[in-house]
């Protein structure tokens, strides 16, 4: 059995997720856990930047 890095639970299978650019094994409740993080991160950045009037690229 496989040891998930995140959270140390022993789980049958590992899936790869990149997090700033590096790939790392954990288990699909902690890759889920990290996409939703990413994607509330880049909603409230979209927010700030609106109220701020940024006009830039991202």
């Amino acid at each position: 059995m496989a040891t998930c890095k995140q959270c140390g639970d022993e789980v049958e299978t590992l899936v790869s997720v990149k997090v700033a650019g590096k790939a790392k094994k954990m288990c699909e409740d902690c890759a889920d856990r990290l996409r939703e993080e990413g994607e509330i991160a880049e909603a409230s950045e979209s927010v700030v930047q609106g109220m701020m009037g940024f006009k830039g690229r991202r």
